[in-house]
């Protein structure tokens, strides 16, 4: 195993870095530039190619990308071009609350597919099925930013419930009620919208498996149904729906860029909005940086997890 997760990291090294070089040659081929923006009032050219001087984007391209990566070697992702303070810093202010919002969101669409697939699969053409349809209808066909604005004119501007944008109603920090009351709306939005495919995966596998024959055995022997359902059908079963809930990882550390600029969440999905809006590239490197991490160290979790869900997986030989 141990040889198993060197090999693995060995591996995820080039990967890495070729996402980021990918990353950063596209980003500076898109039209327009970040002087474009910090330089409008800028009344002559040698007063933009100053600008660009001072920033460092005189350099050629590949120059460039070195630089950036030998500061990633220390540590150092650069400073932002609009707001003037380090990436880390606001990648550290953001990605808390994009754990929060996202990560609790994904955890309420887990809660209500896992069991809704569960008997879904168990009890087919009923009225859970039909429940558990609707909910992957409902999380797959409504788009995100449609599904947040129709709950913000319902909860906050109709009925006045909830608040419509913001994570305090001070705009800093609050009490722990007043944070919940402002996290229901825009995680209630993320759990609707994740909950179809995790629902599907969930019932697609366990229907396949309690048709199985070593289930209809477990039956005959007078096993009760629950542990038929359970230990014998959604245990099989669990590896699709674990790559389906893992593959969220990503999500949750990112954040929800639609989500979270329709809520006003200071997250990382609005500071990434923000960032390639103002062609701020050091911002828009840092982000890629944790998210390229999050999928690689999350793919590295679903091959350790298969091995402990499944002991039919086996590293030797890898």
């Amino acid at each position: 195993m141990a040889h198993y997760i060197r090999r693995r990291l060995i591996t995820a090294v080039p990967v890495f870095f070729g996402i980021t070089l990918v990353v950063f040659f596209f980003m500076n081929l898109a039209p327009g530039s970040v002087t474009d923006l910090m330089g409008e009032g800028a009344s002559s050219a040698e007063e933009q190619a100053a600008l660009e001087a001072a920033l460092g984007l005189d350099k050629p391209l590949l120059a460039r990308y070195v630089l950036w990566l030998a500061g990633l070697f220390r540590g150092d992702l650069g400073e932002s071009y609009h707001l003037g303070q380090s990436v880390s810093h606001l990648i550290g202010q953001r990605i808390g609350p994009s754990l929060l919002l996202t990560g609790t969101g994904v955890a309420v669409a887990v809660a209500v597919a896992i069991p809704l697939g569960i008997l879904s699969a168990w009890k087919p053409r009923s009225h859970w099925d039909r429940l558990s349809n609707l909910f992957t209808v409902a999380g797959s066909a409504i788009p995100g930013f449609f599904l947040a604005l129709v709950s913000i004119y319902l909860f906050a501007v109709k009925l006045r419930w909830l608040p419509a944008s913001g994570m305090y109603a001070s705009g800093s920090s609050g009490p722990l009620t007043d944070l919940l009351r402002h996290l229901l709306l825009p995680a209630g939005v993320v759990g609707l919208s994740n909950v179809g495919g995790i629902l599907k995966q969930t019932r697609s596998a366990c229907l396949e498996v309690l048709g199985e024959d070593y289930v209809t055995t477990a039956r005959a022997k007078g096993l009760k149904e629950a542990a038929v359902v359970l230990r014998h059908g959604f245990r099989t079963a669990l590896i699709p729906v674990l790559t389906t809930v893992l593959t969220h990882i990503p999500h949750i550390i990112g954040g929800s860029v639609v989500v979270e600029r329709v809520f006003g969440w200071p997250g990382m999905g609005s500071l990434m909005f923000s960032a390639i809006s103002g062609r701020d590239y050091n911002v828009i490197m840092g982000v890629t940086v944790v998210i390229a991490l999050a999928v690689l160290c999350t793919n590295l979790l679903l091959d350790l997890v298969y091995g402990m869900v499944d002991p039919r997986v086996r590293y030797e030989g890898i």
